[in-house]
C-alpha cells in the first residue's frame, strides 16, 4: 500500500461563482446595517440641524465652543459668547444644539 495514497486530494466538487459570492454579499448587509445606515441617518439629522439654525439658538461648535446664534448668513454663523465678544465661525462648524437656558434667564 502507498503511503501517499492517504494524502492525496479528494476530488472536489465545483461551486458555482453564485455560491461563492454568498459570504460576500452578507458581510456587506452586515456592514450597511450596522455601519452605513446609522452613519447616513446621523448625516441627514446633521444636515437638518444645520439648516434649521436661526438667530437666538444655542450652540455648540466642533471645537467646543457654547454660543448663542446673533446672527445667520449664508455660510457663516456669528456667535455671541460673551457680552461683548463675537465670533465668526463657518455654519458647518456647528456640532449640535444646546438647548441651555442663558445665565440671565435663569437669575431673572
Amino acid at each position: 500500500m502507498n503511503p501517499f495514497h492517504l494524502l492525496q486530494a479528494a476530488p472536489s466538487i465545483a461551486a458555482s461563482p453564485l455560491v461563492q459570492m454568498v459570504p460576500y454579499i452578507l458581510m456587506f448587509v452586515i456592514f450597511y446595517f450596522v455601519l452605513l445606515a446609522p452613519m447616513r441617518k446621523q448625516q441627514k439629522k446633521q444636515k437638518e440641524l444645520l439648516a434649521a439654525l436661526k438667530k437666538g439658538d444655542r450652540v455648540v461648535t466642533s471645537g467646543g465652543i457654547h454660543g448663542t446664534i446673533a446672527q445667520v448668513e449664508d455660510q457663516i454663523v456669528w456667535l455671541k459668547i460673551a457680552d461683548t465678544v463675537k465670533i465668526k465661525v463657518n455654519r458647518s462648524a456647528i456640532a449640535g444644539a444646546t438647548g441651555e437656558a442663558d445665565v440671565k434667564e435663569l437669575t431673572a
